[in-house]
This record gives C-alpha cells, structure tokens and sequence, in this order.
C-alpha cells in the first residue's frame, strides 16, 4: 500500500471541518468516497467537498475496491458493526470517539482487528495536538515535580428545548444512540488525555444522576481515578450549570499545569510562584495531526497513535465513571 484512499461511513457534522477536509491536506492520502443513509445529503457533502463518489449503503462503500481505508464516524451505536465489516474486508479502520457504546464492544472490535492482522485506530485526536503533546513533555520532563492529583471540571448551561429539536443535538443525548449523553460525547477526549498523560489505570468510582430531568441521559458525573504511577484524578462533569466551566489543572510537588481541553489553545505552568502562558496555533481542521499520524501508521511508517486496546480502556473509565467499578 503506497496511499491511502478513504471513504468515509457518516459524512455529518464531525466531518464537515474537524476531520474530513484534513485527508485531503495528508500527503499520501486521498478522499474517495463518502457515505450517509440520507442520499441527497450524501451527494451534497461530496459535491462540496470535491469527493469523487458518493452513496447512501455503508457495505457498498466498505467493498469498493478503489478504497483501502475505512473511518467510521457514525453515531456510537453503529460503530461495531461497522468497524467489524470493514476488519472483515481487510481494509484498516479509523473510528470516532467515544470507540463504541459500551465496553465490550469496544473491546470485540479490538480484539478482531488484532487476530485478522487489521490496523484500527481511535480518534483521540487531541494526542497528537502540539498542546497536549507539550503536556506530556513538561510532565515526562518532571517540569512540575511529581505529580500528584489531576481536577477537572467541565459544566455547561442544560440543551433548550429548541436545541433538542434538533437531531444534531438529540442523538448526542439519547443513551439508545451515544451510548449515554454529553458526557460520554465529551469525556473521552478527557479522560484518553489522563490516559495519555499517566497510563495504565489502578482504579475507577464514580457516580452518574439525572438532576434536570430534561433527558433520559445522566446529566452530572463525578469521578475518581487512581492511576497505578500513583497520580489521583478528580473529575466533575455538569451539563446542567448556570455557567460554562472547562478547566483542568496538574499539581505537582514543584508546581502546576493548567489549561482548557475545549476553549483555549494554551496552558499556563507556574513553578515557584512564577506563571508563563504558552500559545499554540488554533488548527483549521482538529483532527488534521491526528489522521496524519493514522496515514503514517497505516503505510508502516509510524507507531498506532491511539490502538483499539487504548479505546476500549478509555469505555472502561467511562462506564465505571458513571457508577460501575473495575
């Protein structure tokens, strides 16, 4: 394999600037196809997007012969069975976060891509942001001493009722269809970070509720993670706040790291009582170094930016975090 020429199953929202202009932009990568149930959307998307062919069956896509990679980014409901048929057809897999819609889906699908000998990726893209790889720097670096607890706080105003007339929007909180509600859309970007930045997990409580009542998805998680390096993170989620919150902060024995997973392209490191402020560049498309690190891996040229095994710990955290335990 000397290029990879994708299609795309699920042309909606996600693709439309954060990851499917940018294979494209890849060298040695090309976007062939697209797919989505809703045929005049499908034609739409690749009209605008300047993709050659088109089509609204998800099985005729992944069996084109003209495409030799496959990135799932439906709903998490159908990311098993589409990331299962592609691994059948022997074609690698780039997956939507969160990987699947519980646990053991995510660790059938990677379980199956290890014994056929098929490439599968996650898209925790965030890993491969400068950001966050200057995080993981600074810590490796003991920048900040040991470290020893992580918090984290994400709270948003409740979805209005206009808002969740909105399909957009109403999926995201339909447990049927995500898996859980905005929590399980937003955490994993999270929680893969802590991974990322601390290994493997020792221990996982936590608990989930319906305050509002507005939807049948929990809108509030606490957590408590305590990783085997010793490191303990504390995680509040709130998706019905009178105001938006997105902070995380890295204490350490010589000081701390601070920064947004959301709003900012920055983070601030104060050691001693002195603070500095490093800016990154905002990316046009966010999942860009992400998929160009996927075509790297995909053509033997690079390491598995984030492997199903990765994914499917990162649906552990989530489901304990809503109220199960390792």
């Amino acid at each position: 394999m000397e290029k990879i020429n994708w299609g795309i199953i699920g042309c909606g929202d996600v693709t439309e600037l954060k990851s499917g202009p940018a294979f494209n932009k890849v060298p040695d990568s090309a976007l062939i196809a697209v797919m989505r149930r809703d045929a005049t959307k499908a034609e739409d998307y690749a009209r605008r997007h300047g993709v050659p062919k088109w089509n609204n069956d998800a099985y005729e896509l992944i069996n084109n012969p003209e495409i030799n990679a496959i990135y799932v980014a439906t709903p998490p409901s159908s990311h098993e069975e589409y990331a299962m048929a592609a691994i059948e057809a022997g074609k690698p897999v780039y997956v939507e976060k969160p990987m699947a819609d519980d646990y053991d889906a995510a660790v059938r699908m990677a379980e199956a891509a290890e014994n056929a000998g098929i490439k599968l990726v996650v898209a925790h893209y965030r890993r491969e942001q400068q950001r966050f790889k200057k995080v993981k720097q600074l810590l490796a670096d003991k920048a900040i001493g040991d470290v020893r607890l992580v918090r984290l706080e994400l709270a948003k105003p409740p979805l209005t009722e206009h808002e969740l007339t909105d399909p957009r929007n109403a999926w995201r909180v339909d447990p049927v269809t995500a898996g859980g509600g905005l929590f399980h859309d937003l955490a994993p970007h999270q929680l893969d970070l802590m991974y990322y930045f601390f290994g493997e997990v020792a221990r996982v409580t936590g608990l989930a509720t319906n305050q509002g009542g507005i939807y049948h998805a929990d809108d509030m998680v606490v957590s408590n993670v305590l990783f085997k390096s010793g490191v303990v993170f504390n995680g509040t989620w709130c998706f019905n706040a009178a105001q938006p919150v997105d902070y995380c902060e890295i204490q350490g024995t010589k000081g701390k790291i601070s920064f947004t997973v959301f709003s900012t392209d920055s983070i601030t490191v104060e050691i001693d009582g002195k603070a500095e402020t490093i800016t990154f560049d905002p990316l046009v498309n966010v999942q860009h170094p992400m998929i160009a690190a996927t075509v790297k891996y995909f053509l033997n040229k690079g390491p598995n930016p984030c492997s199903g095994f990765e994914g499917a710990e990162v649906m552990r955290m989530i489901e304990n975090s809503c109220g199960a335990n390792f």
